[in-house]
């Protein structure tokens, strides 16, 4: 059994994450942190295989001097971190095994790789991003809709627009449109909008549960116990 440490184990995802990792038959839950004891874990705590990270960015340097102290694996999920903290993590993986996605869903992973496609198909397409979480959600947009945003501009060559008011005048050219809606209990509602002369496509994908986040992470933390050190991508163990 590979003992797997829990950081961010009282929020919502921190929950389900002990409680997967408690059924699961290859990982065994071998401690939990939280924001009242999180300056216990690069202190004092024991030597883990992994670590499952859902919790904020004011814990990742506890994390980091942890990981770097044991070797243990990271499976980080905290979204809200800057192109700072992930250049801390991608210097990690020059000692550990580390992952970090903002999104665990296999669904999600093919809709970016969806959205790439469709994005070189249809050349010169208005592009609109929507993303819809419930009404706790701290960050927006979501790391998700930045991700996806990658997916259609990867070079970074569009202006970015996050919501409109006012007289804003017709839309440019070289534009695309980021907006976060914010209600009730939704989990997780993704949509990536191509608007062309008389039609539309438009790319979907709804979570009904953050379980479908959780058992991602889990199993990208099964198969980082077998991979080479370095910064993986979630596409890069699950496809």
């Amino acid at each position: 059994m590979a003992s797997t440490i829990v950081v961010g184990a009282c929020g919502r995802m921190g929950k389900l994450v002990c409680e997967t990792v408690e059924a699961d038959d290859l990982l065994e839950l071998a401690g939990t942190y939280d924001a009242d004891n999180i300056e216990l874990l690069d202190q004092d705590a024991p030597a883990a295989d992994v670590v499952i990270d859902f919790s904020s960015p004011a814990a990742l340097p506890h994390l980091i001097a942890y990981a770097a102290r044991t070797g243990a694996a990271v499976v980080s999920g905290t979204t809200g971190l800057t192109e700072a903290d992930i250049d801390l993590l991608r210097n990690l993986g020059k000692t550990n095994r580390v992952v970090w996605s903002s999104n665990y869903s296999l669904g999600v992973a093919v809709l970016r790789r969806m959205a790439a496609e469709a994005s070189r198909a249809l050349g010169g397409w208005d592009v609109e991003i929507v993303e819809t979480h419930h009404n706790q959600k701290a960050d927006a947009p979501s790391g998700t809709a930045k991700a996806l945003l990658t997916a259609v501009d990867p070079a970074g060559e569009n202006e970015v627009v996050y919501g409109r008011e006012g007289i804003v005048g017709a839309r440019g050219a070289r534009e695309i449109g980021m907006h976060a809606l914010r209600g009730g209990t939704v989990a997780g509602t993704h949509e990536v909008h191509f608007f062309g002369a008389d039609e539309e496509v438009c790319l979907t994908h709804r979570a009904t549960s953050r379980q479908i986040f959780v058992s991602g992470a889990v199993a990208c933390a099964r198969r980082l116990l077998n991979a080479n050190t370095g910064l993986h991508t979630f596409d890069d163990l699950m496809f």
